[in-house]
């Protein structure tokens, strides 16, 4: 556990963070964990200086792998913390630090069972049903193309069993609502404040549309496990002086879609809301582009890495763990979307509710427990033990 302990906070103390200093500093560490436990480790490269690390045992089996993947950045280290976020300080059983639930804990409970596989398999002492590969993926943070290069690459298939280690709390999570993007602009007239009949107001257009999304969104309907669809208006830019009406308003909205509701049907929402506001706002213009676009994820209760993971959480704790969806937007999810995957979960240590805030934290407790999951998992469905002839 110590050594464990010691390598959670290791990767805390590399700085990973994206935008920032980037993932090199992680993925040099990751080679040197691994280096000489007889895994193959290649790098694939997704920007200048910042390359995917995958390492893999038992390639040459016949059969679909087991995955385990997790993300080498970390978000920026914002303010008000009480403490250093990169010096990884403990204090009652909790690891401080930028990256500790999100999801450096989660990796080093990866690597460390990722190595030990390794090293039976090398020395003959284990044999495989099934190889075993790790990934670490950059830009996971940001537009997630460290995953998109790994599917395009090959290193995950649609047959694969997928398993990222976010904070989950606990709880085995394999739903996700879809995420859908837009940057809408508004063209309006310009003309003095005093004279707005002058002109076509782009701030007052952009809030007609608001609120018809607004509204449209409110009558949804909502999915029994993922809940509502949601909209934010998460930014927007518009006008040059108080007395001046505005010609041009820019903003940008983030939709969390849960079945039935999709992207075609956000955006006839959207055109529709625009025929409204063009119609009150008379000379204005409205349109958008889409600037994301994944899909949103149902939970396969039929799937045999979900019956395995729910096998390893029953043994280690003794209770049956609670499986429900996740509320962000994984690697595995964009796995499952892109792939039509229907054997990509998470569990992982940590509480989601605890990243990317101020004095994140990962209970110490709460390592151990999945790491043990872990090792359980791998015993159950990749591992098995070659039996002495003497």
């Amino acid at each position: 556990m110590k050594e464990l302990i010691k390598t959670v906070q290791d990767l805390i103390r590399l700085e990973s963070t994206n935008p920032g200093k980037g993932e090199r500093s992680v993925a040099e560490y990751i080679k040197n964990y691994l280096g000489d436990c007889g895994a193959e480790i290649i790098e694939d490269p997704v920007f200048p200086g910042r390359n995917n690390v995958i390492a893999t045992i038992g390639g040459e089996i016949k059969a679909p792998m087991l995955v385990l993947i997790c993300h080498m950045d970390t978000v920026v280290a914002g303010a008000d913390w009480t403490r250093d976020p990169f010096a990884a300080e403990t204090e009652e059983n909790r690891i401080y630090g930028r990256g500790a639930c999100d999801m450096k804990s989660g990796f080093a409970c990866a690597l460390s069972v990722f190595r030990e596989t390794a090293e039976k398999y090398q020395k003959g002492e284990i044999s495989l049903d099934r190889p075993l590969r790790l990934i670490g993926t950059v830009d996971e943070e940001g537009n997630m193309e460290g995953v998109e290069n790994a599917i395009r690459k090959g290193r995950v298939t649609a047959d694969d069993w997928v398993m990222d280690l976010e904070p989950t709390d606990g709880q085995i999570q394999m739903a996700h609502k879809g995420r859908f993007w837009l940057e809408v602009s508004v063209q309006g007239i310009t003309a003095h404040a005093s004279r707005p009949e002058q002109g076509a107001d782009a701030i007052a257009a952009a809030a007609q549309w608001i609120c018809s999304m607004r509204k449209a969104f409110g009558e949804l309907p909502v999915h029994q496990e993922l809940g509502r669809s949601t909209i934010t208006f998460g930014q927007i830019q518009g006008g040059y002086q108080p007395y001046v009406v505005p010609d041009l308003c820019r903003l940008w909205v983030d939709c969390r879609l849960a079945p039935p509701v999709n992207d075609l049907m956000v955006q006839s929402m959207a055109d529709r809301a625009i025929k409204e506001a063009e119609q009150e706002i008379s000379g204005v213009k409205i349109s958008y582009k889409i600037t994301g676009n994944r899909p949103y994820i149902e939970k396969n209760p039929d799937s045999g890495l979900l019956k395995e993971i729910k096998r390893a959480v029953h043994t280690v704790t003794g209770k049956e763990a609670e499986v429900c969806p996740f509320p962000g937007y994984t690697d595995t999810a964009v796995i499952a979307g892109r792939l039509q995957n229907r054997n990509c979960l998470s569990y992982g240590p940590g509480n989601l509710k605890y990243a990317h805030k101020p004095d994140e934290f990962v209970e110490t407790e709460d390592i151990e427990r999945c790491h043990k999951v872990l090792q359980e998992l791998l015993e159950g469905c990749v591992c098995k033990k070659i039996q002495s002839s003497y």
